[in-house]
């Protein structure tokens, strides 16, 4: 299993203005944790791809398992250290479906009906993944059991829980927290976290 230690974590200014260390994660969510059955779940990739497919969790497990630790800022401001993810990288995604030169972005889709987007530069970086266990536990229900996507460079916000669906997109537009006035990038060191 090859190991990721993401980059935030050597900058010499690691903890983002206006964030404070904590030693554990907080639960932040929209709604409950949905009820998964694994033997059902699916997740589906589409949009500006030449051709959609959906993934069982079994196909899930097939890909190239990779451990990540990285820092984790919340838009709430605190942040977690060193938090250890195990799942696959987003790159993966690029073996699985052609992407069309129109995609600019993706929307992540949730089980909940969550939905949060973001830039192809920032969503192919090698330190997001997907992640389906937690400090080498199985991934807990409040922290998004079955799938969550990891995107340590952006506020949690961006990392969504209970990921059922990746959208390529012709262009950025918002997802659920950025309809809401969240900003549509969300750079914890430019402190991007509201509209203006």
């Amino acid at each position: 299993m090859k190991k990721i230690v993401s980059p935030i974590n050597s900058r010499p200014d690691r903890l983002p203005p206006g964030q404070h260390w904590t030693n554990k994660l907080h639960v932040l969510g929209i709604s409950d944790p949905p009820d998964t059955d694994l033997s059902h779940y699916r997740l589906r990739i589409f949009g500006e791809v030449e051709e959609e497919i959906v993934l069982t969790w079994e196909d899930i497990l097939d890909l190239e398992k990779v451990n990540l630790i990285a820092d984790f800022h919340c838009v709430t401001r605190w942040s977690c250290p060193d938090v250890s993810w195990t799942g696959f990288q987003s790159l993966e995604i690029k073996k699985l479906v052609k992407i069309k030169d129109t995609a600019k972005a993706v929307m992540i889709h949730s089980l909940d009906g969550y939905t949060t987007n973001i830039p192809l530069e920032y969503f192919f970086d090698e330190d997001v993944i997907f992640a389906y266990r937690l400090f080498d536990k199985p991934l807990p229900a409040d922290h998004g059991f079955p799938l969550r996507l990891v995107v340590p460079k952006l506020y949690a916000w961006k990392s969504a829980k209970h990921v059922s669906g990746i959208e390529f997109l012709s262009e950025n537009r918002p997802g659920f927290w950025e309809q809401r006035g969240y900003h549509i990038l969300g750079d914890p060191w430019k402190e991007q976290r509201y509209s203006v």
